[in-house]
């Protein structure tokens, strides 16, 4: 079985995951918006126009990782078992941590689910907040941990 999305003659294909085994796979996403102190407190205080700020992003987050393989070409579609969205406020540093995780029982990982849904939470914050803001700063969207498949466990170290 080959793991690259080209064929022999260099023309792009969806990698053939037919014969690997299904195993529970998990992945945690992590990303920041980095805002304005009053920014973050009308977040906290739910005083922003359009809305509650982080259960608005929570749903986009989570409805964008079920559309991941209609926006990431050669993605598989996953039934999905589990997305979890935390927003976690860093008043100190004046932004807010976007911590997502994914789960499923397949045969190939949920990584980009977890990047996109943590990527459109993320804008979904900019966006409902750019009226009072805009020089937020959407960033460092990494993995931190996932597990399952051949690759078995991964954890970031710093």
């Amino acid at each position: 079985m080959s793991l690259t999305h080209f064929d022999e003659k260099g023309q792009a294909r969806m990698v053939d995951i037919t014969g690997k085994p299904i195993t529970e796979r998990v992945a945690v996403i992590e990303g920041f918006v980095k805002m304005k102190p009053e920014t973050l407190e009308l977040i906290l205080n739910k005083e922003i126009a359009k809305g509650d700020v982080f259960q608005v992003a929570r749903l986009a987050g989570i409805m964008a990782a079920k559309m991941t393989p209609h926006l990431i070409p050669l993605c598989h579609p996953l039934p999905i078992t589990s997305v979890e969205i935390d927003f976690e406020p860093d008043i100190k540093n004046s932004q807010v941590k976007i911590k997502t995780t994914v789960k499923t029982s397949g045969q190939t990982g949920v990584e980009m689910e977890g990047m996109v849904a943590t990527s459109i939470a993320a804008l979904t914050v900019y966006d409902m907040c750019k009226a009072v803001d805009k020089e937020m700063i959407i960033g460092e969207i990494k993995l931190i941990y996932k597990s399952g498949g051949k690759s078995g466990e991964f954890i970031r170290k710093t």
